[in-house]
């Protein structure tokens, strides 16, 4: 008796529309399985022809003894036949069998008995030639126990089916109805599906995913070929199903490896596709599921929480350039991530913007090795002035790496560079470009903020002002300081007149009780101011 074979890879994709036929995606068992029921094995049943097409899904179980059968079928039967009306009439075996391939049959159980006490050859060869298993049954017992023992099996199936995909359903609605974000609806499909999913644009570059990390990582260190195979129906429990809507598509989701039956697994796809279209479209003024992956990924990198290693994965699917490329990381203070998303591709710059936490956007590009980093840098800040048309926009930037590793450090000086350009006066005039050289005393403070001994000391010095209910002073103080203690342009920058301005240096000199034109004086109450504002902020 052959031994059936081993399951052979294979892929399934799905098209999602907004109101899946139940018919096409019907939970189905596929000849493989029917051949291993325990009252199936009771009959012996010998693969015959069509041994590689056993994956086939089985949608329903005919007996027929009729030679024109082909003629009632929909496609996905498995026919069950004693033959009897075939003996002895080659041309009628070969045509039952390609009569039953152009109905596109799951498979044909031949039982073995008087009308065939062995595998009919001519049978045999024309389903070897159309790739129709054919299978024979060396010990005869009633075929309506196996249609009994299919069509349960079917059924149960089905219910199961839409069980889950009503459950998945249910819950996604109320994820969606609760204001959810995307990660938290992924999170609830990948529980559902027990594998990672993926959700991509149209260039296939990863969105959002979700699942067993180690999982997620398996996929996304190879995700050029993954993608490629999983569009082109080969590999194994990839199934895929399109997003868009009113016509237009612009993404898809991918379930990686689901291990379920495939029809279920469509189902479940479609009930996700439904649930990410609607929360996309309920989305409103909320940031684009682009950006959430950006910013995701950049707030990862900046917090070091997860290896720069690991994160590679995902930078790599997310259409970074990572493979000998020069990383220049940026943070922009005040800054709205939109008009330095439209810079860098005016510029044909790639990198990867989102905004952080603080009331900053970080940018990273990405260079080829041979390109200047900081004309390309400097080019990028004016053009950034440009388009938003404020003059006064400063760019913090770190020194540029060369290795992925380097980049958290990188994003986290520039963090520190550009609170510290934040925390400076207005009043100063900062260049487009500011790197950790330009700030000075001031980043030196800022990076001190925290420390106890730095806060008593700024609370020492500034004791005098702070409890005074002028805030003008304090105001006063950190402009003349900042600007060098350039009386003139305190006065001017407060609008008002030099003898003003001289009175309220006194009243300032008197409640801290220090001398503002001595250097040491004025260089503690100035670094102790800084500490204040960095505090503060």
């Amino acid at each position: 008796m052959t031994t059936i074979p081993e399951s052979r890879s294979t892929a399934s994709t799905v098209s999602f529309t907004s109101s899946a036929s139940f018919a096409s995606s019907e939970p189905a068992l596929s000849v493989r399985q029917v051949l291993t029921l325990e009252r199936v094995l009771a009959g012996e049943p010998e693969v015959v022809a069509g041994a590689g097409q056993l994956d086939r899904p089985v949608r329903w179980v005919h007996v027929a003894e009729a030679a024109d059968v082909g003629v009632m079928l929909t496609g996905g039967e498995m026919v069950l036949t004693t033959g009897v009306l075939l003996a002895g009439d080659e041309a009628k075996q070969a045509e039952y069998i390609q009569s039953l391939h152009r109905a596109e049959a799951a498979a044909v159980v031949l039982g073995l008995g008087r009308a065939f006490p062995a595998p009919p050859e001519a049978m045999r060869r024309a389903a070897e030639r159309c790739g129709l298993p054919m299978i024979v049954l060396h010990r005869p017992f009633p075929f309506a126990e196996l249609t009994e023992e299919v069509q349960s099996r079917l059924v149960r199936r089905k219910f199961a089916a839409v069980s889950l995909s009503e459950t998945v359903r249910t819950a996604l609605t109320a994820l969606i109805t609760a204001g959810a974000p995307l990660h938290r609806l992924l999170d609830e499909i990948a529980q559902h599906s027990g594998c990672p999913v993926v959700v991509t644009n149209l260039a296939h570059r990863v969105l959002a995913t979700a699942g067993e990390r180690p999982a997620v990582d398996d996929v996304l260190r190879d995700w050029e070929r993954v993608a490629r195979q999983a569009g082109a129906g080969a590999e194994d429990g990839w199934i895929h199903a399109e997003l868009g809507g009113r016509g237009e598509r612009w993404g898809g989701l991918l379930l990686c490896g689901y291990r379920g039956d495939t029809a279920t697994g469509r189902l479940l796809a479609d009930r996700a596709a439904e649930a990410l279209v609607l929360h996309r479209m309920l989305g409103g003024a909320a940031p684009t599921w682009e950006e959430q992956s950006a910013q995701s990924l950049l707030t990862d990198l900046v917090s070091g929480v997860v290896p720069a290693r690991q994160l590679l994965p995902r930078a790599r699917a997310a259409g970074l350039p990572v493979n000998r490329r020069t990383f220049v990381p940026l943070v922009v203070p005040g800054a709205d991530p939109a008009p330095l998303g439209r810079v860098l591709r005016l510029l044909g710059l790639p990198g990867l913007v989102a905004e952080l936490a603080g009331d900053a956007t970080a940018v990273l590009l990405s260079l080829p090795r041979d390109q200047h980093a900081a004309q390309l840098t400097a080019h990028f800040a004016a053009r950034l002035r440009t388009e938003t048309g404020a003059p006064a926009t400063v760019v913090a930037a770190a020194d540029p790496r060369t290795a992925w590793d380097d980049v958290p450090a990188g994003l986290r000086e520039a963090r520190h560079v550009a609170d510290a350009v934040a925390d400076s006066a207005t009043a100063l005039d900062l260049p487009a470009v500011v790197r950790l050289k330009d700030v000075h005393l001031r980043g030196l403070v800022r990076l001190l903020r925290d420390d106890p001994h730095v806060q008593s000391f700024a609370e020492r010095e500034l004791d005098g002002l702070l409890c005074d209910a002028d805030p003008e002073l304090l105001g006063v103080l950190r402009t003349y300081l900042a600007t060098g203690r350039n009386k003139s342009r305190t006065a001017q920058l407060h609008h008002v007149s030099r003898p003003a301005l001289y009175r309220r240096l006194e009243a300032i000199q008197g409640r801290l009780g220090v001398d503002l034109d001595d250097f040491e004086q004025a260089a503690s109450v100035h670094i102790a101011l800084l500490a204040h504002d960095a505090q503060q902020r």
